[in-house]
């Protein structure tokens, strides 16, 4: 038994608790920061590239999830942006480790409201993206596949005509470094346009902005 309070908070089980607490004190608040910093520079680089005439933006997890609505009134083809953004748990150093494991990195999905009929359906897929619990394709087994190099990685271009296929590796060309991007689709049953990628400060704009600019040019007036 201790005699005195001193006795108790000398015992290194004590002063152990303290440093724990401290350091996860602030672990949560360096990784709160990250987490907004990371998001709102996310959402800002999309505002700055759609110019959205009205926006919504939803807390769907607490530190980790995010999701905006960008409605785009008469300017041209894409009435509609919707994203979403998943992060780490930066700010739990305990269950960051498992989280890595599990999801392995942040997320930032994008998904563009066509108006008009895209071409086709086609994908640009990474093949370790691919291969890490990455999206089914729902009609993979109707559509072309290629493995391809772009930029310094391997992908998967998926198509279900030659106009697709060309519109996919013209887009490739005229952007030779993928960047953040893991996958692009194209889904014309549903009218609309998919992009995956792994969010970084100060990128997103970068790469989203071409496939922004993009999609219109290949719609079917």
């Amino acid at each position: 038994m201790f005699e005195n309070v001193n006795d108790i908070v000398t015992t290194p089980v004590f002063l152990l608790f303290i440093a724990m607490t401290f350091l996860l004190t602030y672990g949560y608040f360096r990784g709160r920061r990250k987490n907004r910093r990371l998001y709102l520079s996310a959402f800002n680089d999309l505002i700055d590239t759609t110019r959205p005439d009205d926006q919504t933006f939803t807390n769907i997890g607490g530190l980790v999830g995010y999701h905006a609505n960008l409605y785009i009134k008469n300017q041209g083809p894409i009435s509609q942006v919707d994203a979403t953004i998943t992060m780490l748990p930066r700010h739990s150093w305990l269950y960051l480790p498992v989280s890595k494991l599990i999801m392995k990195y942040d997320r930032l999905f994008i998904t563009l409201y066509v108006k008009q009929r895209l071409p086709g359906e086609g994908h640009l897929i990474e093949v370790k993206y691919a291969g890490f619990r990455g999206p089914k394709i729902t009609n993979e087994a109707r559509l072309e596949r290629e493995k391809i190099m772009w930029g310094h990685d391997d992908f998967f271009l998926y198509y279900e005509g030659i106009r697709v296929r060309e519109h996919l590796l013209k887009f490739m060309d005229q952007n030779p470094d993928p960047g953040i991007i893991k996958h692009i689709a194209l889904v014309p049953e549903q009218k609309k346009g998919f992009v995956f990628m792994i969010p970084k400060p100060g990128q997103v704009k970068k790469y989203f902005e071409p496939v922004f600019q993009w999609i219109p040019s290949i719609v079917k007036k």
